[in-house]
This record gives C-alpha cells, sequence and structure tokens, in this order.
C-alpha cells in the first residue's frame, strides 16, 4: 500500500501543469483584484519580461512562454489585464471586452503599468525589463510603446497594429520588435502602412519580421492555424531580442 502511494505521488509530480509551477501573485486597481503569475525564481534580481495574454485572458501560451523565459534566466510576469470575475468564456465575450480596452487604450495602459509594478517587486531589474504580448496582448506591447513606458523593448506577436486615427504618431524611444503573420486576415493592410508610419515619425528602433505562410494565431499550439516551424523561428527572434536588449 505504501509503495503504491508513493507510485502516484511521484506520477503527480511528473504530471504537474505549467501553471503548477507559476505563483499567483494578487494586486489591485481600485476595488478590482487582478492576479497574475510568476515565475518561481522571483526575487533573485534578474531581468524582467512582462508578458500581455491574448484575448481570453492567462491562457496556456502565456503560460509556456513564461516558463522558457525563466530557463533563460528571466524573470517573467503575466498580467491580468481583466481582473477577477472578468474572463471571457467564448470569442464573443472576448471580443467585445478587448474591444473596450482597445476603444479605451489609457485603461489598457493602466492595467500594463500596474502589471509593471508588479514585475518590479517581484525582483526584476528596473532598468532591464521588456514586454511581449500575443494578439490583444501584442496590441498591448505596441501601447506600452506609445505610453513612453521605461521599458527597453516591446514585442508584438501576431498583435494588432492600429491605433485610432485621432491619435497623433508621437516619439516612441523604446525598441520594438513585430512579429507579424503574412495571412493574418485581422490586419488590414492600412493598420500595417499606419504602423510602419508610425515607428518611422516616432524615430522609433523598430523590425518588423513577416512570418510566411501563416495566419493570425501561428504561434499557438492549441489553435487550427499553429505553425510549427514558424512558431519556433519567431521564439528564438524573440530569445535573440531580449538578449540584445536585457543582458
Amino acid at each position: 500500500m505504501n509503495k503504491l502511494i508513493v507510485i502516484v505521488s511521484l506520477m503527480a509530480i511528473v504530471q504537474m501543469s505549467p501553471a503548477q509551477s507559476l505563483k499567483t501573485v494578487s494586486y489591485m486597481d481600485g476595488t478590482q483584484e487582478l492576479n497574475g503569475l510568476v515565475t518561481a525564481n522571483a526575487g533573485r534580481q534578474l531581468p524582467g519580461v512582462l508578458i500581455l495574454p491574448a484575448w481570453k485572458g492567462v491562457d496556456n501560451e502565456a503560460r509556456t512562454a513564461a516558463l522558457e523565459l525563466e530557463k533563460e534566466g528571466y524573470i517573467a510576469f503575466i498580467a491580468d489585464i481583466y481582473g477577477k470575475g472578468n474572463i471571457p468564456e467564448d470569442n464573443a465575450s472576448a471580443a467585445k471586452l478587448s474591444g473596450s480596452y482597445k476603444s479605451d487604450y489609457k485603461a489598457y495602459q493602466h492595467r500594463i503599468a500596474l502589471a509593471l509594478e508588479q514585475l518590479e517587486e517581484q525582483g526584476a531589474l528596473p532598468d532591464k525589463i521588456a514586454v511581449i504580448g500575443y494578439c490583444f496582448g501584442g496590441t498591448g506591447a505596441l501601447e506600452a510603446a506609445r505610453a513612453g513606458f521605461d521599458v527597453q523593448g516591446v514585442v508584438s506577436i501576431h498583435g494588432g497594429l492600429g491605433k485610432d486615427k485621432s491619435r497623433p504618431n508621437a516619439p516612441i524611444e523604446t525598441k520594438v520588435l513585430v512579429e507579424h503573420p503574412a495571412e493574418d486576415q485581422s490586419v488590414s493592410q492600412e493598420d500595417y502602412d499606419s504602423l510602419v508610419k508610425e515607428l518611422r515619425d516616432g524615430n522609433a528602433d523598430w523590425q518588423i519580421i513577416i512570418y510566411a505562410n501563416s495566419g493570425h494565431t501561428f504561434t499557438n499550439p492549441e489553435s487550427h492555424e499553429y505553425n510549427e516551424v514558424m512558431a519556433q523561428r519567431a521564439w528564438k527572434h524573440t530569445l535573440m531580442f531580449l538578449e540584445e536588449i536585457l543582458k
């Protein structure tokens, strides 16, 4: 019986999900509770990476990225943009909720700023911080650059590229990497061209990499659009960028 208990316990350890290697960090925006996730190396005074998840909130792609970044020597913190009790259950609710933050970009920037504060509180070196984001989070990474947050760089991974035309282009002081799938039907040519102009007008240090034969969610293994080869290339490009700006 004791042997059986030991075997079952070992199996439980081996089969732990990635989320069990991450610690929940609760923080507040007024009366709204937010619950982010941080890697186990928190508190060690290391370069830090803020991860902004896709439109359904904290997901497996964000969790996996955090654990991989930990292996590379970064403290990773996954932001909770929506807050407790506001997690979308389907695409329709995700589109509505993420859309509200795209419209009220200052509210989105505020939630990103709160998450950056948490990343620093978890031990990330203040002068060695980057932001990466997927999909809706990729839009957020660009918003971090537009807001002028004190980060060394941002990576937008299949993110929305456009902003409201009423917003003027402004200087962009942080480095920008955009990883854009060639067949992304959610991004118009107009939005793409507008971003290029915005980066040029802002005199930014920027780079856009376009991935062939790839749809919108090409980096997500759970998506029907997943492109393993291009996803691996994109991740390597992300790590190269982070190595350059943070180490």
